[in-house]
């Protein structure tokens, strides 16, 4: 231990991590360790689990979350983040093209797509990792071949960022295709484009990508049925909203009649309409009752927003807002490009996550299975971001800031 300690030291400098950043990021685990007993009630009951199944894990990945986060803060940048961010980088794009021939009893299949490596006692998500290590790919490649390149006709533009689409390309083709999960290419796809502003690419390139990016998502969606069934349902829920301000032979041709309303959705809005101002009280939701199942992972929103009310869940989201609020604060005082844009890249990781599926679980979107940053149950999804947060405290602690 003495040896750990001692080590750790020397790669350290004479600077402190962003304390309040390692505090809000485990006050905000704290909260994830409490639902994750409170909201898992039924779930527990019906497959006929321990009383503290859920709890249990929880915090044990909590803990070794924040322990995490912990450490890495104590870690020099530039030793750390170059060999931990191409591990995650390699290792697990590795990972997702391997697991697709892996047999059934290595990978948890959902939906015909395989998302989850089965381990002992643990189901491994390698896009949750992956995430991190693109990020550090784009903004170690932007620091060495964009940052400092002035604007440039736009054709010579274009072979600058052949490679980045040629890479994205078999991202997509990996995660949206094989694994049918198009709510992570579409966080990887708006992470990348901000990144590139930041890069300092001319708005040419930028109205290029989106226009390609649109005409990809099309595509994506079309290709697959059940993505189009599923806007479908969510179009029936929010049309008469919407065409209702529009004139009648618009709304008489996109009206959806007789499509069953997306079911998850309405029992979440129910349980956000239940719990008012200040909430049922905690423990004492009744949507989770087999209304709104999982509602520990995807819909944990809406679940604490019954229990503990708009109060409640106005008080966790300032303290999301706040752990968003010191990445980018570190980003804006970091000199060397290549940590800026990855802690900018980390901080619209956690924040886009967000935004989809508050997004979604609102009826605002369609709905996606990406997790709530922190607070939804799951050990790959909370290690993850723990690590995505360990690397900004290390880089916080270590590389010269602004004055």
């Amino acid at each position: 231990m003495n040896f750990i300690q001692k080590k750790i030291k020397s790669l350290s400098d004479d600077n402190q991590p962003d304390y309040i950043l390692f505090y809000l990021s485990s006050l905000l685990i704290i909260i994830s360790i409490l639902f994750s007993y409170s909201l898992s009630i039924y779930t527990v009951i019906y497959w006929d689990y321990e009383p503290f199944h859920f709890f249990y894990r929880q915090l044990f990945t909590g803990l070794l979350a924040i322990l995490i986060m912990w450490t890495l803060a104590q870690i020099n940048p530039d030793i750390l983040i170059p060999k931990l961010g191409w591990f995650l980088f390699i290792f697990f794009l590795f990972l997702i093209v391997i697991m697709q021939f892996l047999p059934s009893s290595l990978v948890t299949e959902s939906g015909g797509a395989k998302r989850w490596i089965r381990l002992p006692g643990i189901s491994l998500s390698p896009v949750e990792f992956f995430k991190i290590g693109f990020i550090y790919y784009l903004s170690w490649s932007f620091h060495r071949k964009l940052t400092d390149i002035s604007k440039q006709p736009f054709k010579e533009e274009l072979k600058l960022l052949a490679p980045y689409a040629i890479v994205f390309g078999f991202v997509v083709f990996m995660i949206a295709v094989l694994q049918k999960d198009l709510g992570q290419v579409v966080l990887l796809a708006t992470t990348l484009f901000i990144m590139l502003i930041f890069a300092n690419r001319s708005w040419k390139v930028f109205a290029s990508l989106f226009a390609i990016a649109i005409i990809g998502l099309i595509a994506l969606i079309l290709v697959f049925p059940h993505r189009i069934i599923r806007i479908k349902s969510w179009w029936s829920m929010v049309q008469d909203s919407v065409l209702s301000i529009m004139p009648d032979f618009v709304a008489t041709a996109l009206r959806i009649k007789e499509f069953p309303e997306p079911y998850q959705v309405g029992h979440s809005l129910n349980a956000i309409n239940n719990g008012g101002f200040f909430g049922v009280g905690l423990g004492n939701g009744s949507l989770k009752l087999g209304f709104l199942s999982e509602v520990h992972t995807d819909f944990v929103l809406a679940g604490i927003t019954e229990e503990i009310g708009f109060l409640g869940f106005l008080f966790i989201l300032l303290i999301l807002f706040g752990v968003i609020f010191r990445i980018f604060r570190t980003s804006r005082r970091i000199l060397d490009t290549k940590y800026h844009l990855f802690t900018i890249g980390i901080g619209l990781m956690i924040s886009i996550a967000f935004l989809i599926n508050s997004y979604g679980i609102s009826g605002i979107i369609p709905i996606k299975g990406i997790a709530v940053p922190f607070l939804s149950y799951g050990g790959s999804s909370l290690l993850s971001v723990a690590i995505a947060v360990g690397l900004v405290l290390s880089i916080s602690r270590n590389i010269e800031q602004k004055r």
